[in-house]
């Protein structure tokens, strides 16, 4: 029997088990291998490869945070240990009743650690097994309720074939719909770079989708990261800035018009700046003096071809901008169980005041057109 999906969470994200990378992974890669260790602070962090270890400041509770659902509106305290963190994060037959208690029909799966692991820049053979580990175990996560959560692959972008491999394997062998890439550049490669073309291509012969989904203090590249040093500007302002150079890279440098048929999703920002800069490509592809693009298409129409946003519940420009991006090319997302994340998204929605069919639209066929959930 198919699922009726009405309630669609388009990113939620999973906390993989300390020993997971160890356990998915080829024995050849173990002493390499992510895995959980204590800083000179006496707190858990992240090391992704021999050498590189997650920065956790002075004063950090530590890598338990992300899983601490609820802090945002200072409902819960920090966790002092990673697993002790939300246990529907580790478990999915622990994530389910939270889901029902929403009433979320379905959700999609995002890493934790797993966007750290995602931007080695050096060593394509490590970084292709690390993904594979990743996918796997995803998809052992998910396929307890295979009808309710969804895993997007992670992939291995310092290497392109890698990546399509990976990608390949995700849609064929695991029953992936999409995987994610960080918006940042790759060592000195941007999204936009055409040694990435085969890469799209290969995505849009596979109808998959491809989610563009940041993180913070990953050491990669990241937009005013340099100029902001709290947590709150930092926070609000590198994730939105690298996911407007990412909409640019897809929808102004040339990706979406040489591969119409691709799907992409930009996650994790908010949404509501996408207006005013679809607007402001728009006018740099219609002023002939200035556009030098090679665009066949304008920016808004390619952005509506294709593509799609995911705002956060407390955005109130949702009420005003969504029939002018289209209801269809909207997501939301719960951010579960993160520290930043939203309890009672799908209610915080409801609250807005959208019309009912707007936001019938909203809260589940967004994200049924972005992941080919039919």
């Amino acid at each position: 029997m198919t699922r009726n999906y009405k309630v669609i969470d388009a990113d939620g994200h999973v906390l993989e088990p300390p020993d997971m990378w160890l356990d998915y992974m080829e024995s050849k890669y173990h002493d390499r291998a992510p895995r959980i260790v204590i800083n000179k602070h006496g707190k858990e962090t992240f090391q992704i490869k021999p050498g590189k270890i997650l920065p956790m400041p002075e004063g950090s509770s530590g890598i338990g945070a992300a899983g601490a659902y609820g802090a945002r509106e200072s409902k819960k305290a920090y966790p002092k240990k990673y697993t002790d963190a939300r246990k529907g994060g580790f478990d999915p037959h622990a994530r389910i009743p939270d889901m029902d208690a929403e009433g979320i029909d379905a959700a999609f799966l995002y890493p934790t650690l797993g966007l750290f692991v995602a931007c080695i820049e050096d060593d394509a053979e490590l970084a292709a097994a690390d993904c594979r580990a990743y996918n796997r175990w995803l998809a052992d996560y998910c396929k307890a309720y295979p009808d309710r959560l969804f895993g997007a692959a992670m992939l291995p972008m310092v290497s392109v074939d890698a990546s399509i491999a990976e990608m390949r394997f995700a849609a064929t062998q695991l029953g992936m719909r999409s995987g994610f890439i960080r918006p940042n550049p790759y060592g000195p490669r941007t999204l936009h770079d055409p040694s990435l073309y085969p890469l799209w291509e290969a995505a849009q012969d596979l109808g998959f989708a491809i989610a563009i989904h940041g993180a913070a203090d990953s050491g990669m590249q990241s937009l005013g990261e340099e100029r902001f040093r709290g947590f709150a500007t930092r926070h609000c302002a590198v994730h939105t800035f690298e996911m407007m150079a990412a909409a640019m890279s897809f929808i102004m440098c040339g990706i979406c018009d040489r591969f119409p048929r691709l799907r992409v999703g930009f996650l994790e920002a908010g949404g509501g700046w996408i207006t005013g800069w679809l607007d402001r490509m728009d006018r740099h592809f219609d002023d002939v003096g200035f556009n030098d693009t090679r665009l066949t298409t304008r920016p808004s129409e390619i952005f509506h071809r294709q593509c799609f946003i995911s705002f956060e519940p407390t955005e109130t420009s949702l009420k005003l901008l969504a029939e002018h991006i289209g209801t269809d090319h909207i997501l939301w997302a719960t951010d579960y169980p993160h520290p930043d994340g939203f309890i009672d998204a799908p209610g915080m929605i409801r609250k807005m005041g959208l019309r009912p069919d707007i936001l019938d639209m909203i809260m589940a066929e967004g994200a049924k057109k972005f992941y080919g959930l039919h």
